[in-house]
């Protein structure tokens, strides 16, 4: 078991630190509502990665080939829409004291931006799916020790990444204001990439 909890716990740090949609979304929410209101977007694989498990274990022969490209287009479209609303936060910010945008919201946006992310269902495909099959073979403790293992530093990973991106808070507010536009940015480049990379590969 201590094998298999070293696999989940290599494999959440790995998804963490990869550079990616949700970290650019980390980035833009922190920048226009702060760290602590940005906090439960961490908790979106939780509310996301179950459908994508039952989809990668159970559908995925009979999905049509390049179903993850449509995917990748659609997660591309939906952070041009992020980015698009950044940039918008950039050019009329809230007055101080104002809420811009509440927990709920931002823990489903985080949650749509995993959902149209092709990074959890080829990683469950390719690696995590067949790894967790294994385990749970072996011994149900195991597949469950898997799970809490990955899900449990991958949690970790995306609180210590807020969190790091939250120390932008104590910059001034011209400063906060340009972090705005850099995620807008971000989050644009990103959105265009995955459009692009999905049409051409069609």
């Amino acid at each position: 078991m201590i094998e298999t909890i070293l696999i989940g716990a290599g494999f959440g740090f790995a998804a963490a630190a990869q550079p990616g949609p949700m970290q650019a979304y980390f980035l833009a929410s922190v920048a226009r509502i702060g760290w602590k209101r940005t906090l439960p977007a961490a908790l979106a694989p939780f509310f996301s990665d179950g459908p994508i498990i039952l989809l990668v274990l159970f559908l995925l022969n009979s999905l049509p080939e390049g179903w993850t490209r449509w995917l990748q287009g659609a997660g591309g479209i939906f952070l041009i829409y992020l980015g698009w609303m950044s940039y918008l936060q950039y050019r009329k910010p809230p007055k101080e004291g104002t809420e811009s945008e509440k927990p709920p919201r931002t823990l489903l946006q985080a949650v749509v931006v995993n959902l149209l992310n092709p990074a959890p269902y080829l990683g469950w495909s390719l690696v995590l799916g067949p790894l967790l099959l294994e385990a749970w073979g072996e011994s149900p403790a195991n597949g469950i020790a898997l799970l809490a293992a990955f899900y449990g530093v991958l949690t970790i990973g995306n609180l210590g990444i807020i969190l790091l991106l939250g120390t932008t808070q104590f910059l001034s507010p011209e400063m906060r204001r340009r972090l705005v536009l850099v995620s807008a940015v971000v989050l644009g480049l990103i959105g265009v990439y995955q459009v692009g990379a999905s049409v051409l590969s069609l």
